[in-house]
Formats: structure tokens, C-alpha cells, sequence
């Protein structure tokens, strides 16, 4: 077969990561640092200093000079261009000296790193610091834990450091401030653990793939929520709660764009048990491992009153769970249990979100929460991103806890198969008496995940050697190859294959010859001739004059051309038509190197490869059903195949 042309090509390729590039924060003083913008305060600074004090614990030959000259607020500092995300990383170090001569006064020897936002126009105002005492003569590296070491917020009402993503700024104070005493300090090989800015490795959960926007009025949504009503252990719920859980539509409905789940003081009696409030508790029927949950509400009010917008493992097992049944394998906590939010009616607008896990006992241990603004009234958004090292809660896209543990194990980690979604009001014992109803109402869930592999798209009319190596001669849309980018950051790219072939076979009816590829553009040709076009021959059946070798070239919709085989027509021996229609040449085009299939046939054969004037190119005999040519250094053009001294394929050489 001869296929001359490829179209429709489209290749689209992008790298799933998070956009912009991670850097890293780091100084050795010899040329090669990331920090460009140190800086002094009532302090001499020089970053260029030749090390005055080189030993084994510090060979480097140039440091930086930190010489307090009696400022009062003397220190040394750097900004960065992103804010730093001390959820996971939080540690910085660096090697100092200081030498007891340069010292006076009686200020005691230590060193502190402040972290800072440097937008605002009094930075000390929202810091946090950490303070380590040093010995003097002699180097030595500290270190500045803001996840473990003890650390003073200048206001005392800021959230602990590793929940704030607001510090763009490092100083550095020698022996306290508010003095004017004399200090002269070397520093080198300042290093913190992390990045920042995107991590080009880090998620991008940008994909909506699961929701539920309450556009409707009515019921719920069944194909998407299941009632969770059965007492699990025949009497009652967990943690001392006092409803019953209904599937009515007076405890949950969706009106003008909103679900409502309402807790109502009332006497209802289910499953054999009498209870004196009824509330509603919603399974999603759709899991998920890793993504990002956001759900805006509005919460009950009431002491007594416990809604919760929560997570638990589709593996647990539980009377009643929609997932339970098919796949409850696993008892809680080892099931794992994420709580996005909760909210207690007897601490009004304090919102926590907490991590159940075996290493916990399923006590309440890692958590986190802060005080809200009227969450009862107003809309706020609550978010959980989850991904293989951590899980982040917000509020409003304020970040206020992470849960990171390190290492992990199934210990407390045992967030690694799908969760699904739960939504409830539960009702505690101490309910207010005067209680009577009250509703948390949601505007919308959605979920949202990783954009699917990167799709690379052809359309062609013979083969494809794709980036993985791989030639594809037929259609496919499975194979998947990865790819790394510049920041070495594993991208999925799968491949979208369409091989337009065409059926180049020919069907005799009686003394008509018919192309079996319909709908096409035809031009019948006259192998005896070298491959000679018949004049006015170009539909799709040819009803041939006299008796010989005849092929048609097909032209599709698509633009794909090919050739079929020389088909013998009239009177010649059984043996003769057999062995002209049985012919195969791959690859055609090829570039001289190509294998001729010749199958139910007598063997040997005799072959010969002529150029389009007749001029013999190669000459030989095959011994069995394949001959191998393999003549790269033949020109580009037509050449005829001949077998047995009949012309039987044309072949383009390119």
C-alpha cells in the first residue's frame, strides 16, 4: 500500500503542575546565594566579608559582617519575592560567630530570627520570633524550628507561625534589642528547608469533578446524597447524641438555590426508639482520594447544637453508610476521619477542623480552629486541600491549620484511599431546653482535583513514532508515556491516535471491478502501463475494456491517499491472479528501506525494483514469503516492484 500524505496533525502538550517555579532561600556569601536584598538597620553590613575565623566547622573564605555599632534596633534582614508556607517547611539555620571582643555591655549572648511581613509599614507589629543562645569564639550552626521551638508572637493574638502565610521577611538581631551596646557577629551558609513560591511538583487541584450547586426546590438530590438514618448500634447515635436522623424533607430540603438540613425540637419515634429532636445526616455517594473540598454555609446556632461538615473513609465499616455494605472492610478510626469544620453552640463563631486516626486513639488531638465572624448570619466558604504530605483547612482562604505528620505511616496517616463526604446537625445532651429549630444552610459543595493527563492528539493516514518511541500504525488511545519538566516534575501524557486507513481492497462483480473504500475520490491505473491513470476513470467501479493488471489510487475525505495492490482481471491462471493479489509492502513510503509480505504463493520468486523509466535498480530471489530491501542510498521517486517480470507496486522512495 502507498500512503502519501498525513494530516490533521495536532500536538498538545502542557505539564500538570502548579504554575511558577519554586525557589529556594539560601546564602553561602561565596557568589551563589538566592538572597539579593540583605540589608542593616542602625547596623553595619557587609556580605562580602573575608572570614576571618576559618576551622573545620566553617572553611568558607568569605561570610557576612554583622557589626552593631550601638544601634538600638540593630539588625540584619532580607525580603523575599513570595511568602513563605511554614505549613510543612519551618526551619531555618545558619552558622554565626561572634567574638567576645567585639562585645560590650551585658546583654546575654543569643541571636534571634524574626519573621516578618515587610509590606506593612510596621513590620514588628504581626512578627514572630525565635531566640537561641550562642556561645562566643567559636563557630556554630542554629537552627530556628517554628514548628517545635518555643517562639513569641509580638501580638499575642496572631495564630502560631506555621499557620500564616503572610511572613515575606527574615531579620536577624544579635544579643537583644533596645540597648546600645556593641556587637560585631559573622554569619554564613543561611539555608532554609523549603521554597517558596509555586512548587512546580505541587497539585493543582483546578478541576471541578464532583458537585452539588442546590438549584432545584424540593427533596434532595438522590442520585448524589443518601439518608443516613439506622441507629448503628440499634438505640442510639455516637458521642451521646440525642436525635433521631430522618430522611424527611422537614430536616433536609433544597429551596432558592440552597440545601437546608434542619434540627427540630419534636417527639419522633424510628426503629423502635422514641427521641425528642430529629436532625439529618447526608452521605455523598461520590469518593475521592486526594483534592480540595469547598463548601459555603451558614451554621445553626444553639447551645447544644454540633453541625459538621466532615469526612470519613469509604472502607469503614458502619450500619446504615451508604458505602458501607459494598465496601465496609474497616472499623473506625483506622478508616480515618477528616472534619472540615465543626462548630459547637456553646463556643458561638469558634470554627475547628480536626484529624481522627489510629495513632490518636480517635481522640480529638490534631486539631486546629480560630474564632469567625458571625457564622451563624453570613456565608463563609470552608476548604480542605488534601494531598499525599498534608491536609490544609481555611476559612475564607485564610489558612489556619495543617496537618502534616512526618513520617507517615497507617498510624496517622491513613488518608490513602477514598473518603466520602458527610454533612449533619447533631444534637448534644446539653441542648438548650428553649430549643426549637434551627438550620444549616449550604449554598454549594464541590470538590475539585487534578486536571486529567495532558491529551496529544494526531490524526494520520499510516503510522505515528510517538515521543515514547513507539510506531503506532493503528488507531489508540491508551498508551500513556511521562515526561519530567525543567524542574523535574513527572507530567502524564497521553495519547489521542487516529489512523485514518483506508480499505484499499478491490471486488469483482461479473466484468465490474469495484473499490470496497466508499465515498472517496478514485483514479483507476493500469499496472501493465506503469501505473499509468486511466483517462475518465475515476469513480468508485471500472468495468475494464481487455484483460490485464489493474490498481485504483482512493483519495478519502480526510485527504488520505493510498494505492491498492495490482488486481488481475480477465483471462489469466488461478495461479497467476492468486499471487498479484497477495502482496503486501511496509512501510510505503519508505526511505529504501522497506519488507515485501508475499503469502500463498509457489516460492522462489523472482523481483526486481525499477525506477520510473524502467532502469533496473535491484534484482534478486526470494527463498521464502518475505523479501527484505534494504537500499538507503536509492534516490527519491517512483520505483515499480516487479515479481516474476509482472509490474505489481508502485513505491515511493522520500
Amino acid at each position: 500500500m502507498l500512503k502519501q500524505k498525513t494530516v490533521a496533525t495536532l500536538l498538545f502538550f502542557t505539564c500538570l503542575v502548579g504554575m511558577g517555579y519554586a525557589q529556594s532561600v539560601q546564602d553561602n556569601f561565596e557568589g551563589t546565594g538566592t538572597i539579593s536584598t540583605w540589608a542593616g538597620d542602625d547596623c553595619g553590613m557587609d556580605p562580602a566579608f573575608s572570614n576571618p575565623i576559618i576551622d573545620l566547622i566553617n572553611p568558607s573564605s568569605t561570610v557576612l559582617k554583622y557589626d552593631d555599632y550601638g544601634g538600638q534596633y540593630a539588625n540584619v534582614r532580607f525580603d523575599v519575592a513570595a511568602n513563605f508556607d511554614l505549613s510543612v517547611h519551618r526551619t531555618f539555620t545558619f552558622k554565626i560567630y561572634v567574638p567576645s571582643s567585639g562585645i560590650t555591655g551585658s546583654q546575654p549572648n543569643q541571636v534571634a530570627l524574626k519573621l516578618q511581613d515587610g509590606t506593612l509599614g510596621s513590620p514588628w507589629v504581626t512578627q514572630s520570633e525565635i531566640i537561641k543562645p550562642i556561645v562566643t569564639d567559636q563557630w556554630q550552626t542554629v537552627t530556628f524550628d517554628f514548628a517545635n521551638d518555643p517562639f513569641i508572637n509580638y501580638d499575642p493574638g496572631s495564630l502560631d507561625p506555621i499557620y500564616r502565610t503572610d511572613f515575606n521577611r527574615v531579620l536577624i538581631q544579635v544579643n537583644g534589642e533596645n540597648n546600645f551596646d556593641l556587637v560585631v557577629a559573622y554569619i554564613d551558609d543561611f539555608n532554609y528547608d523549603g521554597t517558596i513560591g509555586s512548587s512546580p511538583c505541587a497539585p493543582v487541584y483546578d478541576q471541578l469533578v464532583w458537585s452539588d450547586e442546590f438549584n432545584t426546590s424540593g427533596p434532595i438530590d438522590g442520585t448524589k446524597w443518601h439518608h443516613q438514618t439506622q441507629l448503628p448500634d440499634g438505640v442510639s447515635w455516637y458521642n451521646g447524641e440525642i436525635q433521631h436522623y430522618t430522611d424527611r424533607t422537614v430536616n433536609s430540603y433544597v429551596d432558592t438555590g440552597h440545601l437546608h438540613i434542619v434540627a427540630k425540637k419534636e417527639v419522633f419515634t424510628d426503629q423502635g426508639q422514641t427521641k425528642n429532636y430529629t436532625s439529618a445526616r447526608l452521605n455523598s455517594k461520590f469518593a475521592f482520594t486526594n483534592g480540595r473540598v469547598e463548601v459555603r454555609a451558614k451554621l445553626p446556632t444553639g447551645v447544644g447544637t454540633w453541625p459538621a461538615i466532615w469526612m470519613l473513609g469509604k472502607n469503614i465499616i458502619e450500619p446504615g453508610g451508604y458505602w458501607s455494605a459494598a465496601n465496609g472492610t474497616t472499623y473506625w478510626p483506622a478508616c480515618g476521619e477528616i472534619d472540615i469544620m465543626e462548630h459547637w453552640g456553646d463556643n458561638q463563631d469558634y470554627i475547628q477542623s480536626a484529624l481522627h486516626t489510629p495513632s490518636s486513639f480517635g481522640a480529638t488531638i490534631n486539631h486546629g480552629g480560630l474564632m469567625a465572624t458571625d457564622v451563624s448570619n453570613t456565608f463563609h466558604t470552608y476548604s480542605m486541600e488534601w494531598n499525599e504530605e498534608s491536609i490544609k483547612f481555611s476559612l475564607d482562604s485564610n489558612l489556619y491549620y495543617v496537618y502534616a505528620p512526618d513520617p507517615q505511616d497507617m498510624a496517622n496517616w491513613p488518608f490513602v484511599a477514598d473518603q466520602y463526604l458527610l454533612l449533619n446537625i447533631a444534637i448534644q445532651g446539653s441542648i438548650d431546653p428553649a430549643f426549637v429549630e434551627s438550620s444549616m444552610v449550604i449554598d454549594y459543595v464541590r470538590v475539585f482535583q487534578e486536571s486529567t493527563p495532558t491529551i496529544d492528539t494526531y490524526t494520520v493516514c499510516d503510522s505515528l513514532v510517538w515521543i515514547d518511541g513507539i510506531t503506532y500504525s493503528s488507531s489508540n488511545t491508551t498508551a500513556t508515556h511521562i515526561l519530567a519538566n525543567s524542574a523535574g516534575c513527572d507530567s502524564l501524557i497521553q495519547l489521542d491516535l487516529t489512523v485514518d486507513t483506508i480499505d484499499s481492497g478491490i471486488s469483482q462483480t461479473g466484468t465490474q471491478l469495484t473499490a470496497n473504500e466508499a465515498g472517496a475520490a478514485y483514479q483507476w491505473l493500469d499496472c501493465n502501463n506503469l501505473f499509468a491513470a486511466i483517462p475518465g476513470e475515476t469513480n468508485q467501479s471500472f468495468s475494464p475494456a481487455l484483460s490485464g493488471n489493474f490498481a485504483v489510487e482512493i483519495t478519502n475525505g480526510a485527504g488520505c491517499t493510498d494505492t491498492s495492490d495490482c488486481y488481475t482481471y480477465g483471462t489469466v491462471s488461478t495461479n497467476e491472479s492468486n499471487s498479484e493479489r497477495v502482496i503486501r509492502v511496509f512501510p510505503n513510503p519508505n526511505n529504501g528501506s522497506f519488507d515485501v509480505y508475499i503469502h500463498d504463493v509457489s516460492i522462489p520468486v523472482n523481483y526486481e525494483l525499477t525506477d520510473i523509466q524502467g532502469r533496473m535498480m535491484i534484482k534478486g530471489s526470494c527463498q521464502d514469503s518475505t523479501i527484505k530491501v534494504r537500499a538507503p542510498e536509492l534516490r527519491k521517486g517512483i520505483y515499480i516492484l516487479r515479481i516474476d517480470g509482472r509490474p505489481c507496486h508502485r513505491i515511493l522512495i522520500k
